[in-house]
C-alpha cells in the first residue's frame, strides 16, 4: 500500500470524511513505518517517504474510523547519548484521540536486554503495546456553548468519573463507571442540587497501570500515569471504541445543566518512566526532544515529578504538543478548563521553576487556551518546587495554604488566628501584588489525595495497609484529629461532634473569599476507611457508597443551602481584595473589620495571641466595591461570621449600633441550619450571643 504524500500538520491521524493524513514528528529518525492493524491483529506496514521539518507524513484514501494503527521508528539506539529508537518496538502515536485497550505488561515492552541493561531488546511489542485508533471527529452538538461560569461565582466538585458513578442506583449497570454515567441525569441532579458550577475530574487523557500495581492485583485508578495527551481513557467507556462520543456527549449533558467540565491534566511526565521503564511511544520516537535529560549522562533523565521523568518542555516539539493537546480538548472536546498537575515542572525550562518560562507565555498569547480556566496544583518535588502564589495573573492555584491552616484552627491547634483570617479572606499577601483578584485562591480542605472531611475528622493517623506499602505511601502531616476515638465508633456524643466538625469546615470553605473546591462525596459522608493515600484502590475503598450516602442526607442538605447561600449573597464571593477602610469618603464603616469575643475591635497583640481560637468577622455589604455585568454597583446584606474553635462555650458580645440596630441568626453549623431568610430572634447590638464550643455561625444585620 503506497500513501499519497498528505500533510505535514496537523499532527496524528485526522480523517476528513474520504481518508486519513498520518503525521508523526521524529529528528531522530532515519525512517518511520506507518503500522496498520486488522481485527485479526495482522499487520501491515507503510514507509511514510515524505518528511517536512522532520515530520513523516502520508495520507491513505479509504481509511477512516476504527483503524488501529501504531508505528516504527528506526533510527540510533544509543541510550548514553539519550538516543532509543528501536524498530521492533510497536509506538503510540503520541496524537492518538482514542486507544484500543490499556498496556499488556510483557518483556518486549522494554528497550534493553534484562539479561545485559547495555544490550537493546529486539523482542516485538506488537499486541501488548494499545492501538493507536482512527476517530471520527464529526458530532452534532446542537446548542452546546461554555457555560463560562466567572470565578467568583464558582463552586468546583473534583470527582472521579468512575468512583461518581460506580454505584449509583439510578444509573443503569452497563452505563457505571463510564462518562456516561458522569452525565446521567440522576448524577446531573445531583450537582445541581448541591449548586456545583464546575465538575473537576481526575484524570481522563490515556493512562497506564503500572508495572508493580498489576504484580499487586491493584490498579493505578487516579490516573496520573499518562500517555496519551488527546484520548480518553478507554476504560471510561461502555461500549469499545466509543470513548470519543460518549465524553463528548457527558459534555454536552453538562453544559446544558450550566456544569462546567475542568479537565486534570499530566502533562509534566509520562508513562514512560526513567531508564528502566517501558518504551511505549515518545521514548522511541525522539527520546531527546521529549524528555528532560541528565545533561552530562543522558541515559538517564530528569525527575522532578517522582515518577521517573520530566517533560522537556524548553523544548519547542514538546511544547507544541502540550498545546496542541490544549486546543483539541477546547475546540473538539468542548471542556471549559484545565487543572494542571504538579504545574511547577511546566516552568522548568532549565533548573529553577520560572513563572516567565515560554510555556506561561505561549499560553498567555494563544487565543484558546487563555479563555478557559487555568488551575495550578502549583508545586512539584524538584528544589525550589513549592510555588503557591508563584504563578503569573493569568492563573489561579490551588491554595495549599489555606487547607493547612483551616485543618488547624479547626482541631484547635495554637497561634493560627492571623494566618485563618488571612485564608479566609482570599490570601492577599499570597496573590494581591501580582495583580490578581481574591479567586486566584482555590480554597480546599480535602482533596482526592489525603483524607475525605468524614476521615479527616475520625483518624488521628493514615491507614494504607490495603496499599501494600506497609503504611509507608501518604502524607504523614494530615492535620486531622479524631474528636477522642480512632476510627468507627457508636459513642453518640463523639459522632454528634464529627458532624459538627465537618459542617464547621465546610461552612468554612462555602464562605471563604475565593473559589471553593467540594470533594466529591465529602456531602455525603463518604470515607476511605482512613486511607489518605487511595490512589490504587479501584474498588469500594475509593468508590462512593451511594446507599450508605442516602443515610447521610443532613449534611448534603447543609451544603447545598450553603452553596445556595453564597450564590444569594455576593459578598461572600468579592471579586476584590478588602482593603480594610471606607470605599466612599461618605461611608462610616469599613468593607471589613475584626472583633474579640468581648466585642472589641482586634489590636495588633490580639492576633499573635497563643490561646485565641475565636474570632468575629464583619462583612458590611454596602461595601463590596464590585460592580455586575451591567455596570451597577454591586450591595448586599451585612454580616456577622462567627468562629469558636474552643472545647467551651464563649459569651459572645456583638458589635455597638455603629455596625447595626441588630443581628439575627441564619447559618449554625452545630444545628446543622442555614436560612435563607432570618426569621429568628433579634439580637441587639451590643447584646450577647452564646457561641458553643467547636461552631461557626453567621448572623444578617437587620435594618430597623
Amino acid at each position: 500500500m503506497r500513501p499519497w504524500p498528505g500533510s505535514a500538520y496537523p499532527l496524528g491521524a485526522t480523517y476528513d470524511g474520504v481518508g486519513t493524513n498520518f503525521a508523526l514528528y521524529s529528528e531522530v529518525a532515519d525512517k518511520v513505518e506507518l503500522c496498520l492493524f486488522d481485527e485479526n491483529g495482522t499487520e501491515t506496514r507503510i514507509h511514510l517517504e515524505e518528511v517536512d521539518g522532520f515530520v513523516h507524513h502520508g495520507y491513505l484514501p479509504s481509511v477512516g474510523p476504527g483503524q488501529r494503527y501504531g508505528y516504527r521508528v528506526h533510527g540510533p539506539y544509543e541510550p548514553a547519548q539519550g538516543l532509543r529508537c528501536n524498530p521492533n518496538k510497536l509506538l503510540i502515536d503520541p496524537y492518538a484521540k482514542a486507544f484500543s485497550h490499556g498496556v499488556d505488561w510483557d518483556d518486549s515492552l522494554f528497550g534493553y536486554s534484562f539479561d545485559d541493561p547495555d544490550e537493546r531488546n529486539d523482542l516485538d511489542s506488537a499486541g501488548h503495546v494499545p492501538y493507536s485508533l482512527v476517530t471520527n471527529p464529526f458530532f452534532d452538538w446542537a446548542n452546546d456553548r461554555l457555560p463560562r461560569t466567572p470565578y467568583n461565582e464558582s463552586v468546583i466538585y473534583e470527582a472521579h468519573v468512575k468512583g461518581l458513578t460506580m454505584t449509583h442506583p439510578d444509573v443503569p449497570e452497563e452505563l457505571r463507571g463510564t462518562y456516561a454515567a458522569l452525565g446521567h441525569p440522576s448524577i446531573v441532579e445531583h450537582l445541581q442540587g448541591l449548586g456545583v458550577t464546575a465538575i473537576e475530574l481526575l484524570p481522563v487523557h490515556q493512562f497506564v497501570t503500572d508495572h508493580y500495581l498489576v504484580e499487586k492485583d491493584l490498579t493505578n485508578y487516579w490516573g496520573y500515569n499518562t500517555i496519551g495527551f488527546f484520548a480518553p481513557h478507554d476504560a471510561y467507556t461502555s461500549r469499545p471504541g466509543a470513548q470519543v462520543e460518549e465524553f463528548k456527549g457527558m459534555v454536552r449533558a453538562l453544559h446544558e445543566a450550566g456544569i462546567e467540565v475542568i479537565l486534570d491534566v499530566v502533562y509534566n511526565h509520562t508513562a514512560e518512566g526513567n531508564h528502566l521503564g517501558p518504551t511505549l511511544s515518545m521514548k522511541g520516537i525522539d527520546n531527546q526532544s521529549y524528555y528532560r535529560l541528565v545533561e552530562d549522562d543522558q541515559q538517564f533523565y530528569m525527575d522532578y515529578t517522582g515518577t521517573g521523568n520530566s517533560l522537556n518542555v524548553g523544548n519547542p516539539h514538546a511544547l507544541q504538543l502540550i498545546m496542541d493537546s490544549l486546543r483539541y480538548w477546547v475546540t473538539e472536546m468542548h471542556v471549559d478548563g484545565f487543572r494542571f498537575d504538579l504545574a511547577a515542572t511546566l516552568a522548568r525550562e532549565f533548573y529553577d521553576v520560572d513563572k516567565l518560562a515560554t510555556f506561561f507565555e505561549l499560553v498567555q498569547q494563544d487565543p484558546v487556551v487563555s479563555q478557559v480556566k487555568l488551575i495550578a496544583e502549583p508545586w512539584d518535588v524538584g528544589p525550589g518546587g513549592y510555588q503557591v502564589g508563584g504563578f503569573p495573573p493569568q492563573w489561579t492555584e490551588w491554595n495549599g495554604e489555606y487547607r493547612d491552616v483551616v485543618r488547624d484552627f479547626w482541631r484547635g491547634e495554637p497561634s493560627t488566628l492571623g494566618e485563618f483570617a488571612s485564608r479566609i479572606t482570599g490570601s492577599s499577601d499570597l496573590y494581591q501584588d501580582n495583580g490578581r483578584r481574591p479567586y486566584a485562591s482555590v480554597n480546599f480542605i480535602t482533596a482526592h489525595d489525603g483524607f475525605t472531611l468524614a476521615d479527616l475528622v475520625a483518624y488521628n493517623d493514615k491507614h494504607n495497609e490495603a496499599n501494600g506499602e506497609n503504611g509507608n505511601d501518604g502524607a504523614d502531616d494530615n492535620r486531622s484529629w479524631n474528636c477522642g476515638v480512632e476510627g468507627p465508633t457508636d459513642d453518640a456524643e463523639i459522632l454528634s461532634l464529627r458532624d459538627c466538625q465537618r459542617r464547621n469546615l465546610m461552612a468554612t470553605l462555602l464562605l471563604s473569599q475565593g473559589v471553593p473546591m467540594i470533594l466529591h462525596g465529602d456531602e455525603l459522608g463518604r470515607s476511605q476507611g482512613g486511607n489518605n493515600n487511595a490512589y490504587c484502590q479501584d474498588n469500594e475503598v475509593a468508590w462512593i457508597d451511594w446507599e450508605k450516602a442516602g443515610a447521610d442526607g443532613s449534611m448534603t442538605q447543609f451544603t447545598s443551602a450553603l452553596a445556595a447561600f453564597r450564590h444569594q449573597h455576593p459578598v461572600f464571593r468579592r471579586r476584590r481584595f478588602f482593603e480594610g477602610k471606607p470605599i466612599r469618603k461618605d461611608d462610616e464603616l469599613r468593607d471589613i473589620a475584626w472583633f474579640t469575643p468581648a466585642g472589641e475591635e482586634m489590636q495588633e497583640q490580639n492576633w499573635d495571641d497563643g490561646f485565641g481560637k475565636s474570632i468575629v468577622m464583619f462583612l458590611n455589604g454596602d461595601a463590596i466595591a464590585d460592580r455586575d455585568r451591567r455596570g451597577e454597583r454591586v450591595v448586599d446584606d451585612s454580616f456577622l461570621m462567627g468562629f469558636n474553635a474552643h472545647f467551651e462555650d464563649i459569651e459572645w458580645t456583638l458589635p455597638d449600633e455603629h455596625y447595626g440596630p441588630g443581628w439575627s441568626l441564619v447559618v449554625d453549623s452545630c444545628a446543622g441550619t442555614v436560612d435563607a431568610t432570618p426569621m429568628g430572634d433579634t439580637v441587639p447590638a451590643g447584646g450577647t450571643l452564646t457561641l458553643p464550643g467547636r461552631s461557626l455561625v453567621v448572623l444578617q444585620r437587620v435594618v430597623s
